[in-house]
């Protein structure tokens, strides 16, 4: 256990931000994940500004890599291009 008083805020604030983080985290990848599953283009078409909006924001506040939200903004353009 932490000895000063600075150690034991920073582990509550990290506990803080890693439920916080993992929270819209996971509800990005369920997103993605359901947009992935659609079959009709209109719908997707829809949906997409939406998931990138939220891919975006995660790599603004640095919970995902902003590689990484391009990478998968790029695979689902073309998943949506396929359909």
């Amino acid at each position: 256990m932490a000895n000063h008083l600075s150690a034991k805020k920073r582990i509550r604030q990290s506990e803080a931000r890693r439920v916080h983080n993992k929270y819209y985290a996971r509800s990005t990848r369920n997103a993605v994940k359901k947009l992935r599953l659609l079959k009709d283009k209109d719908e997707a078409v829809k949906m997409y500004p939406e998931v990138a909006s939220k891919l975006d924001r995660l790599a603004k506040i640095n919970v995902i890599h902003k590689n990484k939200a391009s990478n998968l903004k790029s695979s689902l353009t073309k998943y949506i291009n396929t359909l």
